[in-house]
């Protein structure tokens, strides 16, 4: 039976809070980021944000050693001639580094979190929600779905790599916008079904990738939604998938994004690859999200 997206954010303020390490690739300033970092801590989280200084999509897994800045970060976020990394004058937990995702994900488990956390190392990670979606054949080039596949595979941290419909990238500090608010909240509720599941969160070198569709008048809010197990590449050639609503094959993501309604595709991506994982791994993924699964109409 499907829980209302409603219900688990209710059933959310049960769930034992955790180390968040945080990240995404249209920098640490952009408002999708920064909503998703306050509705975390709202649950109750110690989430530390790691971002690159400013816009880099599509820049995949690159990871080179971040360098001083000439002139200010995104959003004038941080000022020009500043270090290679800094963090918010009044807030440590967020920081920014002037590179790719990737190498910001890094700095953010290596670095900043052990001096934030006292030693003690991040549990979860969680990237975007991205400006504009991340489905099958641009999910390598994403620089959001890198920054998840190094925290998998590199640093061994579970990994759900957010997306969502492109409504344009905005500022921290602009009035909120309804995208941003409800790619938050859906994004928390799938964060603590995976939290309330228990450790490992995750199988090993498994990712989520998750897509939200736009915000619109029939998806107005979160209780609208419905999250679909998906794949993110065809499965033509690949072995059966995990039996799930009737059928052995999982739906693609792109065709779940494009079908009718309110549905979000949630697909069980092999970090060391960025394709479907393909073996028992996906059964572990399907118990620990059952409850807030639904299938496609048929």
């Amino acid at each position: 039976m499907k829980i209302a997206a409603s219900t688990v954010l209710v059933n959310a303020l049960a769930v034992q809070a955790v180390r968040i390490v945080q990240s995404n690739d249209d920098g640490w300033a952009e408002l999708n980021i920064r909503a998703l970092n306050d509705a975390l801590i709202a649950g109750g989280h110690q989430v530390l944000l790691s971002g690159p200084a400013e816009d880099k999509s599509g820049s995949s897994s690159r990871d080179e050693q971040p360098e001083n800045r000439d002139k200010p970060c995104e959003y004038n976020s941080c000022p020009a001639n500043s270090p290679p990394y800094g963090h918010n004058s009044t807030r440590e937990d967020l920081n920014w580094v002037n590179s790719y995702p990737v190498t910001s994900i890094r700095y953010g488990i290596n670095m900043f979190a052990p001096k934030l956390w006292n030693g003690a190392a991040p549990e979860l990670a969680v990237t975007g929600p991205n400006v504009g979606t991340n489905l099958f054949l641009s999910v390598p080039f994403s620089g959001t779905v890198g920054a998840a596949c190094y925290a998998s595979h590199d640093a061994g941290i579970p990994a759900i790599a957010f997306s969502g419909a492109d409504d344009g990238r905005h500022a921290w500090n602009e009035a909120p916008r309804k995208s941003s608010s409800v790619y938050a909240q859906l994004a928390t509720n799938l964060t603590s079904v995976v939290i309330a599941s228990g450790k490992p969160y995750l199988p090993k070198d498994v990712f989520l990738n998750v897509n939200f569709p736009k915000v619109s008048d029939e998806c107005s809010d979160a209780s609208k939604y419905k999250f679909v197990l998906s794949r993110i590449n065809p499965g033509i050639f690949s072995p059966k998938d995990v039996n799930w609503c009737g059928t052995d094959r999982l739906p693609t993501e792109d065709s779940v994004y494009k079908t009718k309604g309110c549905y979000v595709p949630v697909s069980i991506g092999d970090a060391t690859d960025k394709t479907t994982i393909n073996d028992g791994r996906q059964q572990e993924v399907l118990d620990k999200l059952k409850s807030i699964l639904s299938c496609l109409p048929k």
